[in-house]
């Protein structure tokens, strides 16, 4: 046959595969997300996630330092918190003498150079376990945002680097980047979770934080998995706003709306490889159904390939060691 064109030619051998690539994934891409829990010494796998641990403070610096040797420099930080801690208002979320605002302080004073990132919404605190403020069965926007804002200047005062705003809330983003610069935080940046999901894959990570819902479901807030032009209207609302970065949640179900914002923004974006993705592929590699690593590296690839230049992914340590 008489080819002008032969693709193959490209592929011949690892050393000409590995000159042409077009998708390149680093260690300095990844945020790894960690959970804290109280007491000491206590170390606690999520059956749900396996190899993911919930820490109490003095191992989740052990955990930080294992992950810093391998080369990751931001954790974004998860509170598993008792039922005694919680109320209707999430008051121990800007509790200067609660854990999570203690675990910021003592990764900041021990790793200086490392990035923390937090959340920010209600659900961890909440009794009710929405991401607002519930009265008569409705979440209300407006009254939420003055919590959401105590919760990000306690964290920004305890040292925080980036706030992840994840309540999805209407105005939140403008509302926290009004509050932290009146604050005298110009400087701590704003992750937003501009289009997130009302998605099934978010159940492990629920276990890891005995956060789920009290009663029906974050459909009013979080959004339809039908719609992507309402994708766009949520990321120009939160450039508008302020935000540093667009995230994405989750992502692979969703790597179509990771290319629309990357697309349409000149802003990093971000996207989170949630738990049950990776529930899925440490199942199915657990039963001998595909090869784990593989798997894993394929995935976070096709996150950065869609668009993505940040991934949160509990596979981070995994993925580094490879790296």
């Amino acid at each position: 046959m008489n080819l002008i064109r032969r693709p193959r030619r490209s592929r011949q051998s690892a050393a000409i595969r590995d000159m042409v690539q077009e998708t390149r994934l680093s260690v300095t891409d990844f945020i790894l997300p960690v959970f804290i829990m109280e007491g000491q010494n206590v170390r606690s796998e999520v059956a749900s996630m396996p190899g993911i641990h919930r820490f109490s403070l003095d191992l989740l610096l052990d955990e930080i330092q294992e992950c810093v040797d391998l080369g990751i420099k931001t954790f974004d930080l998860f509170p598993n918190l008792p039922e005694s801690k919680k109320d209707k208002y999430a008051t121990e979320s800007y509790n200067p003498d609660g854990l999570y605002l203690q675990a910021i302080r003592a990764i900041k004073d021990r790793f200086p150079d490392v990035m923390v990132m937090t959340d920010v919404a209600m659900d961890p605190y909440s009794s009710d376990g929405h991401d607002g403020i519930v009265e008569n069965g409705k979440i209300l926007n407006d009254p939420t945002l003055e919590v959401l804002g105590k919760m990000a200047l306690a964290q920004a005062q305890a040292g925080a680097n980036i706030v992840g705003p994840s309540d999805m809330m209407d105005g939140r983003v403008g509302y926290l980047r009004q509050v932290l610069d009146e604050g005298g935080f110009h400087e701590v940046a704003i992750m937003s979770y501009s289009a997130k999901y009302a998605s099934a894959f978010y159940g492990p990570f629920r276990d890891a934080l005995d956060s789920a819902p009290k009663f029906g479901d974050k459909k009013t807030y979080q959004m339809n998995p039908a719609n992507s032009r309402e994708a766009l209207i949520e990321a120009q609302l939160d450039f508008a706003e302020g935000a540093d970065f667009l995230m994405v949640k989750p992502a692979l179900a969703y790597l179509d709306i990771i290319k629309l914002l990357n697309d349409n923004f000149h802003l990093p974006i971000a996207a989170y490889n949630v738990s049950g993705e990776y529930a899925m592929i440490k199942a199915a590699a657990q039963n001998g159904w595909l090869d784990g690593e593989r798997a894993m590296m394929e995935a976070l690839m096709s996150i950065k390939r869609a668009g993505a230049s940040v991934i949160l992914t509990y596979f981070a340590k995994e993925a580094a060691r490879l790296l």
